[in-house]
């Protein structure tokens, strides 16, 4: 009887690269922006005001400070409130939907959408969305679904000033628009980390702001 080969993380996650800029492009709907190894995926208005009015209520009834996987020594590193929202709530549960099927993606890999809010001066310094190998929560993150690939990001509102996603090795900054949605694949071709995908959220200097993201996983979340 002939021996089945399972595929590597890395295959995998190469894979699901490949199949979701595929289906991104085909679309028609996303904008593709590529410079110095990162690509990201815009699209315009993909949701209506109403719907991201009732998010950032949402969010407000839940919200409490942001945390991290692993301790840092520098209490300005994220400063944001943030909370996960319930996928039961009808409202979370058709954006998630209209988010895969853009995509592409059983919705089973996908993570809680989570919301985030930035007030005047807060901030999220550099960092990855991809888990580092080695790390302290590696083991629990592999058990939970496996490596990040996707990340799937929308503006629910526009700050008075400041508030932009800062790509500091790409050479790429974005500003936040209203509904706004930016994709990108964590992951190189090969299906290793990608180091262009390091970003911050530059602190807010006036008013406030409003994102929802949502992440993908290897294998099915749990």
């Amino acid at each position: 009887m002939a021996k089945i080969k399972l595929k590597t993380p890395e295959q995998r996650l190469a894979d699901l690269g490949r199949s979701v800029g595929r289906k991104l492009k085909a679309s028609g709907r996303a904008q593709i922006v590529t410079q110095n190894g990162l690509s990201l995926y815009c699209v315009q208005d993909f949701m209506s005001l109403s719907e991201c009015e009732e998010l950032i209520k949402l969010i407000d009834k839940g919200r409490q400070p942001s945390g991290l996987l692993s301790a840092t020594a520098d209490p300005e590193f994220r400063t944001s409130d943030s909370c996960n929202l319930s996928p039961f709530d009808p409202l979370v549960e058709r954006i998630e939907d209209r988010i895969c099927s853009l995509m592409g993606i059983d919705k089973r890999h996908g993570e809680t959408l989570q919301g985030q809010v930035y007030e005047v001066g807060q901030q999220f310094k550099p960092h990855y969305d991809h888990f580092i190998k080695g790390s302290v929560y590696w083991d629990e993150m592999m058990r939970q679904g496996g490596q990040r690939s996707w990340t799937s990001m929308i503006y629910l509102n526009e700050p008075a000033a400041g508030g932009e996603t800062d790509f500091p090795t790409a050479g790429m900054t974005v500003s936040p628009r209203t509904a706004m949605l930016v994709l990108w694949n964590n992951m190189e071709e090969d299906g290793t980390p990608n180091p262009a995908t390091l970003h911050a959220g530059k602190p807010v200097l006036a008013g406030t702001k409003y994102v929802v993201t949502k992440w993908f996983r290897e294998k099915f979340w749990i």
